[in-house]
């Protein structure tokens, strides 16, 4: 089985602009290559789970949102920082789908295409949302970026606090 380190992307890989969906949008957070080095280095596995409500509401369209996750990871790759695998969730959230975080889909999804094991694996978000989607797929480790305390085994400020977390416990 492997190990993944589950990461949101609109506010954890990249800067939260509100519905980034161009290239130049994309803005990598302060320490995110350091964190993804580090997960490779210790065999995890990076996947992205990313809500992506802005296709349903037209906001941009699915071509625009492959387009940006291509340039995401040739990115991330070239600075020898990895992503194996990306999930979205494409719906609006008033679609009640399964996909959509809290909902575990995608992780579900990604535990079955990777043979993830889920209980030993992590989730870094920035909403409560991604950490009760870490839960419903039975991601014990969870980081929540930027909020008070909640649902989440640890909370950090910033990602420099989410390698500090990952290093002494993954």
């Amino acid at each position: 089985m492997n190990l993944a380190l589950f990461l949101d992307r609109d506010g954890v890989i990249n800067v939260d602009y509100n519905f980034v969906h161009r290239a130049e949008e994309f803005v990598l957070t302060d320490g995110i290559v350091d964190l993804l080095r580090l997960a490779a280095a210790r065999n995890y596995k990076a996947i992205v789970v990313t809500n992506q409500s802005g296709i349903a509401r037209k906001i941009y369209t699915m071509n625009d949102f492959l387009t940006l996750t291509r340039y995401m990871i040739a990115k991330l790759e070239a600075l020898g920082a990895p992503i194996a695998g990306v999930y979205y969730c494409p719906h609006a959230p008033e679609d009640g789908c399964e996909c959509r975080k809290p909902q575990p889909g995608m992780l579900l999804q990604a535990a079955h295409d990777f043979q993830i094991d889920l209980g030993a694996s992590w989730l870094i978000g920035d909403r409560p949302s991604d950490i009760m989607a870490a839960k419903n797929a039975g991601v014990p480790h969870t980081i929540l970026l930027g909020e008070p305390p909640s649902e989440a085994e640890f909370t950090a400020q910033n990602i420099f606090g989410t390698i500090d977390i990952f290093k002494k416990r993954a």
